[in-house]
């Protein structure tokens, strides 16, 4: 009897030692290499000289842009805020936070099934629909004609963001925070609340970087559990 309750007070300790180590914030970035995260980029499955396309430089995780593919997280995560930092390096373009990501190379052999935070310049905070779906109000206005809709191929997977010119000009440092709450997925852009989807199919999974062709910097990546979602 007394082993069992060692053992039953050992699994109790496991468990409140596990909660404990997501009820405060925590980097998912360290500043020295990719621990935590693991690339999906199908080029490398086919070219073995094919390079790279995240690496560490000089204490910030930085996304190339080419080849295409995705930096996933290897843990699973629900109810939590998220703040990115990022700037692009040069040329201004496209990238994307990807949300509640779980199978890979769901769409076009490329995007994990998720909901897309668009950081693509001009058009930060937008959602992109993979094979995942998520409501906003006044729908027809800001994704186009009800019979359109979808979550793949063709389908009009945009959902346009609330408020325009909020991006720092090219060189600068950008904030992004996603709110993540149940079926709920809240965006700011430099502090400017820019989108709000409700009825999201999906509320948990992984979360992504891309790498979609331009080359981009982070110097933040930083998870912080929630109960509940901040007031615009």
């Amino acid at each position: 009897m007394k082993r069992n309750l060692t053992k039953s007070l050992l699994a109790l300790a496991l468990i409140l030692s596990s909660a404990a180590s997501f009820a405060q914030s925590k980097s998912l970035f360290n500043g020295k290499d990719l621990t935590g995260w693991h690339a999906d980029v199908p080029e490398m499955d086919k070219d073995s000289n094919a390079r790279m396309p995240f690496i560490i430089r000089n204490g910030l995780l930085v996304s190339l842009g080419t080849p295409g593919g995705h930096l996933i997280t290897d843990a699973t995560y629900k109810n939590y805020r998220l703040e990115v930092q990022y700037r692009f390096a040069a040329k201004p373009g496209n990238c994307g936070v990807l949300v509640h990501a779980s199978t890979p190379r769901a769409l076009y052999d490329m995007f994990p099934k998720s909901i897309e935070v668009q950081m693509q310049h001009t058009m930060a905070g937008d959602f992109w629909c993979i094979q995942e779906d998520i409501t906003v109000p006044d729908m027809e206005t800001r994704r186009g004609p009800k019979e359109n809709w979808g979550v793949n191929g063709d389908k009009l997977r945009r959902i346009k963001r609330l408020v325009q010119d909020v991006e720092k000009p090219v060189g600068e440092w950008n904030k992004m925070v996603i709110e993540c709450l149940g079926d709920q997925v809240k965006v700011w852009v430099n502090d400017v609340f820019v989108n709000h989807g409700t009825n999201c199919t999906v509320s948990s999974g992984n979360i992504a970087l891309q790498a979609e062709g331009s080359e981009v910097e982070f110097r933040k990546v930083v998870l912080e559990p929630i109960k509940k979602l901040t007031v615009k």
